[in-house]
């Protein structure tokens, strides 16, 4: 990945990061305020005539920093400019954006400080432009005043933000090009579900973990501990916009509630596969799910072992890997698509590998929904985090419909295969299950 020349010099060790400064001399004086050096391409602006640039970015990937430096760039130096500064209260707005460690007044030149007038609610830089600051909870502030440029400041926490969004955009007239840059960690709220589908947008993403070298390493080891791979670590770390979606079997509220950290020792253990109906890389996946019962009863998906694009000698092997790494008595594989087939390949993988044929008389939904109603009860968890998996589940309508990532629900499907073996009738009697 490319480096700024900042994060170039905080990976150096002390020693060698004071002899480059040294060898720097005279002309290391103003190198803190220039920003095409310090930033990290992913903070730069994009290029092109764009109206709207949308900086959806984890906590601490430096959002502040790239919307002050990008709102300084327009107006330091520009006489007559005149730019607005939205927060989602003036409070919020005058600490980070004005006042903050990342705002204008800490990331200013001194011979180009702007002047902090707190009673008008203005910015002046000496010989450029105009900053006003404003309160996205006040929306009517909005109407009527004119700007060149706005930076617009975790527009998800904006409450009303339609409003305040519509009077800002509004008022953005002046010059030949009005731009808008608006920065925030992704929430589904309707205001940047919104932006994200507008025509002509541009939206840059970035992680937590792109500011590494800015940020503790005791830090980013604790967060990706805590919450890697979770609903709340997509969203706040790596800047996921994830949405709930209507008519879900699986909320992304109800996968949360069913997730532990640690599995109960387990009774029984099963190897779930889907498998694909071709091999190459735009294939669906072959689904392969580790699963267990646990002691306590609870059912606890422990691996998401899945390939894409593989051979059938492949996922084959893949699935004979994931049964001797985790003890599994038994493979349970969907045989729709060629059953003796399945068979043969599981088997040639590895001889001893007790495997279980099943056939789908039902639709992948309608096998989903008992299986969905076991986490529902509590009777279903996670051990850890499965994103892609997760993201599945997550798509799958009641009605029948499937609206999650790629064509099918290949890992899903495998998860509903393993969770009715453990939990659904063993012999059989699961709705819509027929054992070969």
């Amino acid at each position: 990945m490319e480096r700024s020349l900042g994060e170039t010099l905080a990976l150096l060790p002390d020693r060698e990061r004071k002899r480059m400064l040294r060898r720097l001399g005279e002309g290391a004086r103003g190198l803190e305020h220039r920003w095409d050096l310090w930033a990290r391409p992913g903070q730069r602006a994009p290029a092109g005539d764009w109206r709207v640039w949308l900086m959806l970015g984890g906590r601490g990937f430096g959002k502040t920093r790239a919307g002050a430096e990008w709102l300084r760039a327009q107006v330091e130096g520009r006489p007559g400019v005149q730019a607005a500064l939205v927060g989602a209260t003036y409070a919020e707005a005058r600490a980070v954006m004005v006042e903050g460690e990342s705002g204008l007044l800490a990331i200013a030149p001194p011979h180009a400080r702007p002047v902090w007038e707190p009673s008008l609610r203005r910015l002046r830089w000496p010989g450029g432009g105009t900053a006003f600051v404003y309160s996205a909870a006040e929306p009517e502030a909005l109407r009527g005043p004119q700007h060149h440029v706005a930076w617009a400041d975790e527009i998800a926490k904006w409450k009303g933000g339609d409003a305040a969004w519509d009077n800002l955009a509004m008022g953005l007239r002046l010059g030949r090009l009005p731009r808008i840059v608006a920065t925030t960690t992704p929430r589904p709220v309707p205001l940047v579900r919104r932006l994200v589908a507008m025509p002509g947008m541009v939206v840059t993403r970035g992680r937590t973990a792109d500011n590494r070298a800015n940020l503790a390493d005791s830090f980013v080891a604790t967060m990706d501990a805590l919450y890697g791979g979770t609903r709340l670590g997509r969203q706040e770390l790596d800047g996921e916009l994830i949405e709930e979606i209507d008519g879900a079997l699986w909320s992304r509220a109800l996968i949360e509630a069913c997730r532990r950290d640690v599995a109960v020792p387990a009774v029984r253990t099963v190897v779930a596969v889907d498998p694909p109906a071709g091999a190459t890389a735009t294939s669906d996946a072959c689904g392969i799910v580790v699963a267990t019962l646990g002691a306590d009863g609870v059912a606890q998906v422990i691996a998401d072992a899945s390939v894409q694009g593989a051979s059938p000698e492949g996922w084959a092997q893949a699935v004979a890997d994931a049964a001797a790494t985790h003890g599994a008595d038994r493979v349970v594989a969907e045989a729709n698509n060629g059953g003796a087939m399945v068979d043969s390949v599981l088997r040639a993988a590895n001889r001893a590998m007790p495997v279980k044929l099943v056939h789908a008389s039902r639709g992948k939904v309608a096998r989903a929904e008992p299986v969905a109603a076991l986490y529902e009860a509590g009777r279903a968890v996670h051990v850890g985090a499965f994103p892609r998996l997760e993201d599945e589940l997550a798509g799958l309508l009641s009605g029948g419909a499937y609206v999650g990532p790629g064509r099918s629900p290949d890992r899903a499907d495998a998860l509903v295969w393993a969770m009715t073996e453990l939990m659904l009738g063993r012999g059989g009697g699961a709705p819509g299950l027929r054992v070969l």
